[in-house]
């Protein structure tokens, strides 16, 4: 608690002392002001005497205030001053802030403010933002201050790729990475205009493919399992793994012993893809893989030989299916008609809708965020379409059948039958 009010020889000024709190030899003192004039009364105090006040500092404010008040440039209060200067200081400091953020280049704005956030990102999907960064798209806009980028950048981006024959896939996740960090830029106050990638003609965006035409018939499979078996157990058990439940390599790579529920015949798939964990069933010959071998609940399946998840998969698939010929006389390049690990995913699909499975349950166990994803294997269930048409038919049949049969009744109640 302080004294009490105690006046000073100023009229309208007064302090009070701190009981404890000190400047130099004397008790600190918090000096406040009152005074009347244009009909307007204030009271407010000024502040401490550690802080800069004394009685002649405020009864020299108190006459400019006064002036203030009575002329119509201020209300009178000193705390009013202060609060308008210190708004007159952040003004300034913001306007000091929007020049930085002016002159601030793409490359600066990625390294020092986009990069950070993103540090949380899978490790493979980081490099690959890191990478496209610096190979292709800091040559391009990294040099340029961010509030200038446009589409003609974006598309000075795309031309360098395509000039190295870059597939469009490539270039199109390069825009992807772009608008991400112009998103945040945005996001974060250092880009005021619509976002580039966002704004560019359909037209102008590269346009791609890459969903995968072949699969392996059920022969191929049986063949391909056979010679992986004999060369590496690891790569076979993913191989089957993939054909027969339809996982990503990288939900391969990532699974852990406490996923796979052997009494139930089941196995969950953590943070996949689409965002979510998602649960499949296994074939018997799935569930034999895991008898009797566990590593511990949280030990990886599939380890690489330091101990960590995979990070691609081992050769020895790639050289097999290539020795096997099922990719002679396709290009390279070809991603729609090459076999690779992934194709052993579009298989399992490939094969349940040729079973006969619903595409609804074919999205579930593929984990297809979209109807849309799965309803390219449509082509592969005929004799769905053909049950789905005979059943359209009997339905018109039927309803033919009825109305002729009410005809008949409606004419031989009236007498008039022919």
């Amino acid at each position: 608690m302080a004294h009490k009010w105690i006046p000073t020889k100023f009229k309208g000024i007064r302090y009070r002392e701190h009981l404890s709190r000190m400047h130099g030899r004397q008790r600190d003192r918090y000096f406040n002001v009152r005074f009347r004039v244009a009909g307007a009364s204030v009271n407010e105090g000024y502040g401490w005497a550690s802080e800069g006040m004394s009685a002649s500092k405020a009864a020299l404010l108190v006459v400019e205030l006064k002036d203030e008040l009575r002329t119509g440039k201020g209300t009178g209060k000193l705390s009013d001053r202060r609060k308008a200067k210190q708004a007159e200081i952040e003004k300034v400091e913001q306007a000091e802030i929007l020049e930085k953020q002016k002159a601030i280049t793409y490359k600066q704005f990625f390294y020092e403010h986009y990069l950070p956030t993103i540090m949380g990102k899978k490790t493979t999907t980081l490099a690959r933002e890191k990478s496209l960064h610096k190979l292709w798209i800091l040559p391009v806009l990294g040099s340029l201050p961010i509030t200038d980028i446009r589409e003609l950048n974006i598309l000075k981006v795309k031309r360098g790729m395509e000039k190295k024959n870059l597939a469009p896939r490539t270039i199109q996740y390069a825009f992807t990475c772009i608008q991400m960090a112009i998103s945040y830029a945005i996001k974060s106050g250092y880009y005021s205009t619509v976002n580039p990638v966002i704004a560019l003609p359909k037209n102008s965006k590269p346009k791609f493919d890459n969903r995968k035409t072949r699969f392996f018939s059920h022969e191929d499979a049986f063949n391909l399992l056979e010679k992986l078996e004999l060369r590496s157990k690891q790569v076979h058990d993913m191989t089957l793994l993939s054909l027969h439940c339809g996982l990503r390599f990288g939900e391969i790579a990532s699974l852990k012993w406490g996923d796979i529920d052997l009494v139930h015949g089941f196995i969950t798939l953590r943070d996949t893809k689409s965002g979510n964990d998602r649960t499949v069933t296994m074939t018997s010959e799935v569930s034999g893989l895991f008898e009797g071998g566990s590593g511990g609940h949280s030990a990886l399946v599939f380890p690489c030989r330091t101990g960590k998840p995979q990070r691609m998969l081992s050769r020895t698939f790639a050289r097999t299916v290539d020795e096997l010929g099922f990719n002679d006389g396709v290009e390279a390049n070809d991603r729609k008609q090459r076999l690779t690990f992934h194709s052993c995913r579009h298989t399992c699909a490939s094969w349940l809708v040729m079973a006969g499975v619903p595409l609804y349950t074919v999205q579930k166990i593929l984990g297809h965020s979209t109807i849309a994803m799965t309803e390219r294997y449509a082509h592969l269930a005929p004799k769905e379409f053909k049950a789905a048409a005979n059943l359209m038919e009997q339905g018109i049949a039927e309803s033919r059948t009825k109305r002729e049969e009410r005809d008949i009744k409606v004419v031989s109640i009236g007498g008039d039958v022919q």
